[in-house]
């Protein structure tokens, strides 16, 4: 079983949770619900809902009317790590957005490589 979480900077800033934060109450909700199922169904949840993006980076879709949201996310170990959501207005997903996502992904490698090195000094 997988567990989302969400990716905090070294200042344990969680973009994710700004981003939930400034939308509407019934948007937030369905956005929750449909984090909830990407637990849930993990790598096996399908398109129209989920895709991949570029590499190890994907993507969960939630659209609530005229409203599209995006949360780019990727898969370490049995963790599914949130790196941030934007709402999303092209029909692709901006480049910026995914870079973003490729650098809070290595950030996070990164200091899970520095955990496990601290470890195995103890």
């Amino acid at each position: 079983m997988y567990e989302v979480e969400f990716y905090k900077d070294r200042k344990e800033r969680c973009f994710t949770t700004e981003f939930l934060n400034e939308l509407q109450t019934k948007n937030r909700a369905k956005v929750v619900k449909w984090i909830q199922k990407l637990e849930k169904e993990e790598p096996n949840l399908p398109r129209p809902y989920a895709d991949i993006v570029r590499g190890k980076i994907r993507e969960l879709r939630v659209s609530f009317g005229s409203n599209e949201y995006r949360f780019l996310y990727f898969f370490f170990g049995k963790s599914i790590i949130i790196t941030h959501g934007f709402s999303k207005k092209t029909d692709r997903v901006p480049e910026g957005e995914i870079e973003r996502a490729e650098r809070i992904m290595q950030d996070f490698i990164k200091k899970q490589r520095r955990l496990m090195k601290l470890w195995k000094i103890q």
